[in-house]
C-alpha cells in the first residue's frame, strides 16, 4: 500500500512541494529513506519509530520504503517528521483514506510524540497559497507566522495524537487567524530614541536626511563620540514597514529561525551590525548549502558597519552589488539563489588608527603612511556608493549635562515620511523610490539648479577636487534636503548643506 503526503522543502527563500511517498510491502521492519536526504533526514527514521509507539500507535510489522519527491532536490532538516510518521499511519489505517488531501504538513517531531517548531514557514504558507492547498499544518509554535498569509487555513497543533483525532474527525481544531489592527498598533515600538543621545545636532541632521532619501551614511570620529549610539537609533527614524516590507522581512528572518514562537509579523525594521572577523559568506550569504546573510537580514532596514576599516577588504568588496541592485545573486552548482539586500548602509571608522586624528585635546601619534593606509581600506567604488560622510565630534562636558530636551525619534519620523511622501509624488512611474536610486537621467531631470547653486557647486568642486560621482551624489542630497523643506525648487542653502556632508573630499582628512 502507498501513501501520498504533501510536505514542502526551502530552497533559498522560496519553498517548493514536497511528496512524502510511504510504501509498506511484505517483510522485517525496515526504514529506508530516498530521494536524496540529508543526516538529518535519514535520523528522523528513530524519531520518527519512537514518536510513534509513544504515541500508542502500532507499527506496521513489513518494509517501508519513503521517497522526498522531486528526488533530485536536497532535502534537509528534520521538518519532514510529521509528514513520513501520518503517511506511515496511513498504510496501517489508522488514518481515514484521503483525510489528508489537500494539507501540507511540516513539523519535526520529538521521542514523545510531541511537535516541535521549523523554520522557514512563512515561505511555505506562500507556497501552499499559490499552488491552491486546502490547509496548513504546523506546530503550534509556527502558527501565527504562517497565518500573516491570507487565503490559506492554518492548523496548529501539538502532537501526533491531536493530529491523527484531527483528521479522523474526533478532534476540530480551529484555524488561525491573525489582527491586522494589532500589527499596526505595535509597529514602531523601538527600545533606542534619539532622544537619548546628548548634543550631535549635526549628525543626528544628517541621519534624517539619510533616511528621508535612503542615503547611504559615513560617521568619521574619535572613540567615544556616540557614532554607535546614533547607528543603533536610526531605523527608528525611518518611515514604518508596510505588510508587505514586513512579509519580505520577516520571511528572510524565517528561513534563518531567527523569529521568536510568539512572533507572527516583524514590525520594526531589522539593525544588523556584524563583527569586523565577519566573513563575505558571513555577510552576503552562501555556503554549500546556500542562506541568506547579514546584508539580507538587513534587508528594508539598516546594516551598520562599525570600525568599517577593520573589515578585510574582500568582505567589503562583496557589498557592491547590493548597494548597487538590492538583491545578491548567489551562483552554486545546483541552481542560481537570489535574495533580496536593499537596506541603509550607515557605516563609522576613527579618522586614523589611533582615532585623534585633528583632535584639539589628543596628540595623533600615527604615522601619515598608517593613516593613509588606514583610509585606504576603503576602495574607491565602495565609498562611491556612500552619498553623506560627516565627521562626530567628541562631546564636551557641557553638552552631556545640559538640559535641553532632546527631540524624539517620532518627531524625526514624521518629517522623514513626509520628505518620502513629497519624493514618492514626483518619482511617481519612474521605477525609483528614493532619492539616492535616481540614475542620472533622473538627476538631470529633477535637480535642477539656479545660477547662485551652480557656482557654489563650481567652487567646491575646484577647491575640493570632487570627482563627477561626488557631484552627482550632492545633488541627491540636496534634492532630499529640499524635500525635507517640502520645496520643488533646490535652493543654494540646500546645496551648501550638501556640500558640508563630504567630509572625507577636504584637505587633511
Amino acid at each position: 500500500m502507498i501513501s501520498r503526503i504533501f510536505s514542502a522543502s526551502l530552497y533559498g527563500i522560496n519553498a517548493i512541494p514536497v511528496i512524502v511517498e510511504v510504501d509498506s510491502v511484505s517483510g522485517y521492519l525496515t526504514f529506508n529513506v530516498v530521494g536524496l536526504p540529508d543526516n538529518a533526514v535519514r535520523e528522523s527514521r528513530d524519531r520518527i519509530k519512537s514518536a510513534i509507539r509513544n504515541s500508542n500507535y502500532e507499527l506496521p510489522e513489513r518494509s517501508l520504503t519513503i521517497n522526498l519527491a522531486p528526488a533530485g532536490l536536497k532535502k534537509e532538516g528534520a521538518a519532514f517528521d510529521l509528514a513520513i510518521a501520518i503517511g506511515i499511519l496511513c498504510t496501517t489505517s489508522a488514518i481515514s483514506e484521503g483525510s489528508t488531501a489537500g494539507f501540507v504538513i511540516m513539523g519535526e517531531l520529538s521521542l514523545s510524540g510531541n511537535i516541535r517548531s521549523v523554520r522557514g514557514v512563512l515561505s511555505i504558507a506562500l507556497m501552499a497559497k499559490e499552488r491552491g492547498f486546502k490547509g496548513l499544518i504546523l506546530p503550534v509554535e509556527n502558527v501565527k507566522e504562517a497565518a500573516v498569509i491570507k487565503g490559506i487555513s492554518v492548523f496548529g497543533v501539538s502532537n501526533i495524537v491531536d493530529l491523527v483525532d484531527f483528521f479522523n474527525g474526533d478532534r476540530k481544531i480551529i484555524p488561525t487567524s491573525i489582527d491586522f489592527s494589532r500589527f499596526q498598533n505595535d509597529a514602531d515600538n523601538y527600545s533606542e530614541d534619539f532622544s537619548e543621545v546628548k548634543g550631535q545636532f549635526l549628525a543626528k541632521r544628517a541621519l534624517e536626511i539619510s533616511a528621508a532619501g535612503g542615503h547611504n551614511i559615513l560617521m568619521v570620529g574619535p572613540p567615544g563620540s556616540g557614532k554607535t549610539m546614533l547607528a543603533k537609533r536610526v531605523s527608528s527614524i525611518l518611515p514604518s514597514l508596510t505588510v508587505e516590507e514586513a512579509i519580505q522581512t520577516t520571511q528572510i528572518h524565517s528561513i534563518l529561525g531567527l523569529l521568536k514562537s510568539s512572533s507572527g509579523l516583524m514590525n520594526i525594521r531589522p539593525f544588523r551590525s556584524p563583527h569586523h572577523s565577519i566573513s563575505d559568506v558571513g555577510l552576503i550569504g552562501g555556503g554549500s548549502n546556500p542562506r541568506p546573510g547579514e546584508v539580507s537580514l538587513a534587508h528594508n532596514g539598516v546594516l551598520f558597519l562599525d570600525e568599517i576599516p577593520e573589515f578585510k577588504r574582500n568582505v567589503l568588496e562583496v557589498l557592491r552589488q547590493p548597494l548597487e541592485d538590492g538583491v545578491i545573486t548567489i551562483a552554486r552548482a545546483v541552481g542560481a539563489f537570489t535574495y533580496p539586500a536593499r537596506f541603509m548602509l550607515v557605516a563609522a571608522m576613527n579618522p586614523c588608527p589611533c582615532g585623534f586624528l585633528n583632535d584639539p585635546l589628543h596628540e595623533c601619534i600615527c604615522t601619515v603612511q598608517q593613516i593613509v593606509r588606514y583610509k585606504g581600506k576603503i576602495s574607491g567604488p565602495l565609498l562611491d556608493r556612500i552619498d553623506i560622510q560627516i565627521e562626530v565630534k567628541a562631546l564636551k562636558y557641557a553638552d552631556i549635562e545640559n538640559n535641553i530636551k532632546q527631540e524624539l525619534s517620532i518627531d524625526i519620523r514624521k518629517r522623514v515620511n513626509i520628505a518620502r511622501l513629497f519624493c514618492l509624488k514626483r518619482l511617481r512611474g519612474t521605477g525609483v523610490f528614493s532619492n539616492s536610486a535616481m540614475s542620472k537621467k533622473l538627476i538631470n531631470k529633477f535637480c535642477v539648479l539656479n545660477s547662485e547653486s551652480k557656482l557654489i557647486l563650481k567652487n567646491a568642486m575646484e577647491n575640493l577636487g570632487l570627482s563627477v560621482r561626488a557631484i552627482d551624489k550632492i545633488l541627491k542630497v540636496s534634492r532630499t534636503i529640499a524635500d525635507l523643506n517640502q520645496s520643488d525648487k533646490i535652493k543654494s542653502e540646500y546645496v551648501s548643506e550638501a556640500i558640508q556632508y563630504r567630509i572625507l573630499d577636504k584637505e587633511g582628512y
